[in-house]
């Protein structure tokens, strides 16, 4: 066994917790009709961007996203591209090159950078569209892998057609309810954690909520391997409550694997992640950066985030911001 296959065995495949959750699963029609490709984001409404955006006190604006960086966590180690940048142009190296042809005089007086980059969809703060994980070779509404998917991405559900999202939000800081700074490594979220959770708060979670979970894994961003290895992360329970019970828009955390492993499905190593975009619609936010919000104790506030338009996309980068409101609602 090589090390890639270990240490994908430790992410994902130590012995499974519980049998089969959901037998002979498969994906969802959409009730937006066969057409549709953006799930829950239907809800989006200029009625509910409206309601989202009344109230708000501007003088803190929260920014939700992470720093892209060299070394920064991925998914490296299931043999997805590390996040790279490269410098292009430098004012010495432009000197020497001329790549402009504008001569060594102009070249010393205008200095020019540039760079370049490179990286796996599901790097730093981003969003899931509903394609990057189905069931039984389909995505979200029955978009087939064989009709759709072509040698430059999706036709159907590709990242670009999700449309700003810009909805009431809630923080849900699970750690703080329980009066501990971080959940232990692997904890599965419950049903019951979310309950909890909002009533300490004094937060409810409406239907076109988005909603973005607090673990503390986020303390560990800067140390790779620690970040990565064992995060806890959301349960089928929890995520079968907030996405089907309480009818969220969307669902956001602050590690990169939102659920929780091993699995609790035997037939399915990502059960979290194929309920939520394969059945229900709901994309899926990862490594959103929630520290300073949970440490001001901003529960309830306007969320914007637009993603990249990534065409056929399976994710793209996500620079979200919150804007707490100017009183409780």
């Amino acid at each position: 066994m090589n090390r890639r296959t270990k240490i994908l065995r430790s992410f994902f495949f130590p012995i499974l917790l519980a049998p089969a959750m959901v037998m002979g699963a498969d994906v969802a029609s959409s009730p937006w009709g066969p057409d549709d490709e953006i799930g829950r984001l239907n809800m989006i409404t200029p009625e509910s961007r409206k309601a989202a955006l009344e109230n708000l006190n501007p003088a803190t604006t929260y920014d939700l996203s992470v720093e892209y960086y060299i070394g920064m966590p991925s998914w490296q180690e299931a043999g997805d591209p590390r996040f790279q940048m490269w410098m292009t142009h430098t004012p010495k190296g432009t000197q020497v090159d001329d790549p402009m042809s504008v001569g060594d005089k102009m070249n010393a007086h205008v200095s020019y950078t540039g760079s370049a980059f490179s990286m796996y969809a599901h790097t730093g703060t981003h969003i899931d569209a509903l394609n990057h994980f189905g069931l039984n070779g389909k995505v979200w509404n029955h978009f087939s892998a064989e009709e759709h998917l072509g040698d430059r991405g999706w036709n159907r559900t590709g990242v670009e057609k999700l449309p700003p999202i810009i909805a009431r939000g809630v923080l849900l800081d699970i750690p703080a309810a329980k009066g501990l700074e971080e959940l232990s490594p692997g904890y599965r979220i419950t049903r019951e954690d979310i309950k909890y959770t909002m009533t300490v708060q004094g937060t409810d979670v409406a239907p076109g909520d988005v909603v973005l979970i607090r673990t503390g894994r986020m303390r560990h961003y800067s140390d790779g391997r620690r970040f990565m290895v064992n995060a806890p992360g959301l349960g089928m329970d929890a995520a079968r409550y907030l996405a089907g019970d309480k009818q969220a828009l969307s669902l956001g955390a602050d590690n990169l694997s939102f659920e929780a492993f091993p699995s609790e499905d035997s037939e399915n190593y990502v059960p979290v992640h194929t309920y939520l975009l394969a059945q229900q619609g709901v994309t899926i936010m990862e490594l959103v950066n929630l520290e300073q919000l949970a440490e001001d104790k901003v529960y309830q506030f306007a969320f914007i985030g637009t993603p990249l338009k990534i065409r056929g996309g399976d994710a793209a980068p996500l620079r979200p911001i919150a804007i707490p409101y100017a009183s409780d609602r």
